[in-house]
């Protein structure tokens, strides 16, 4: 196969996987996450003779880059929309929640957004993507060693932070149903984990 051919078909293959791992990380917001998905396959396509036999991870990989940029990006704009007055509020959408609009894991989802951004995206990464070891280290451009010892840290921290909340850190009994998100307790985050050492 030509290397337009094998980026074609990864094209094909893993567009949707591409489009979800970055719509879990805008929160859904259709036109920004259809701008970064093409970004993703843009570079893609232009280093497509370096697209390995298993180009998920390596695409997820373009995708964390293509996401610290949108992300800086925004963050430009919204300094510049400060300046000018122009915020939410200004224009009356600030919302406010009351405690029983807290979603089911939401204390997960805090305890998470405690960590620092390197700690979600790997424990995003096995859950969310279900990624193993060795898929996680292509992902994050790190060998598997590596890999392995940044997943086991960041667990670490997340159980740390949901104990500080004086929640339980227990893992969700095999017979109950599946959460809505992966990530809804410290141990739903293992995965496949093989290459572990």
């Amino acid at each position: 196969m030509s290397n337009d051919e094998i980026f074609a078909a990864a094209y094909r293959e893993h567009y949707w996987a591409v489009s979800r791992y970055v719509a879990r990380r805008l929160d859904g917001r259709t036109g920004e996450v259809e701008e970064v998905v093409a970004e993703v396959f843009t570079v893609a396509w232009r280093r497509r003779a370096e697209l390995p036999h298993t180009p998920l991870p390596w695409l997820y990989g373009v995708a964390r880059n293509c996401l610290a940029n949108a992300v800086r990006g925004r963050g430009r704009r919204r300094r510049l929309l400060d300046r000018l007055g122009n915020d939410h509020a200004a224009h009356g959408r600030h919302l406010t929640s009351g405690p029983e609009a807290e979603p089911p894991g939401g204390w997960v989802h805090e305890a998470l957004a405690r960590l620092s951004e390197k700690d979600q995206e790997v424990l995003r990464l096995t859950a969310w993507e279900e990624l193993g070891v060795d898929e996680l280290a292509v992902a994050l451009g790190c060998g598997s060693r590596a890999a392995s010892m940044r997943l086991h840290r960041a667990r670490a921290r997340l159980r740390t932070e949901i104990d500080r909340m004086g929640r339980p850190s227990t893992a969700v009994p095999h017979t109950a149903r599946r959460p809505p998100h992966p990530a809804t307790t410290a141990d739903a985050i293992p995965a496949k984990e093989h290459g572990h050492g």
